[in-house]
């Protein structure tokens, strides 16, 4: 953990390793409040706004991709290589679609001045 923060030109502190720890630990999707709730149980002492600098500082440097699912709900996605995702409204689980299951026939035109910088899509499911 401590050389691929570096990496990234992120200090390694004792928080953040802890931090990295939960959210490299496998290929996952987590909210921020289920990384202080597992900081919590694991008796590791970070505060609530340590986590969320964290968290903006590794998506900022490309270790995290944000998505969001709605307005109020934010997950950290440990895989940053593009895939979309399936959100489950009931369960509030968050699954990966391959890059290649959705097919895009055509982006639309871009507004004046702007770059695309990504495509996000996140199709919403629940039991039938």
């Amino acid at each position: 953990m401590r050389n691929m923060l570096t990496q990234a030109n992120v200090a390694a502190t004792n928080q953040r390793l802890d931090i990295a720890e939960i959210l490299f630990a496998a290929p996952q999707h987590l909210s921020a409040e289920q990384i202080i709730e597992q900081l919590k149980t694991s008796a590791r002492n970070v505060s609530k706004a340590t986590v969320y600098n964290t968290l903006n500082m590794f998506v900022k440097q490309g270790l995290l991709r944000e998505v969001y699912v709605d307005p109020e709900r934010r997950f950290y996605d440990s895989t940053t290589t593009p895939h979309y995702h399936f959100y489950n409204l009931e369960t509030r689980e968050l699954t990966d679609i391959p890059l290649d299951h959705v097919v895009l026939s055509q982006m639309p035109v871009l507004p004046e001045g702007t770059r695309a910088d990504g495509v996000d899509i996140v199709i919403k499911v629940r039991p039938a």
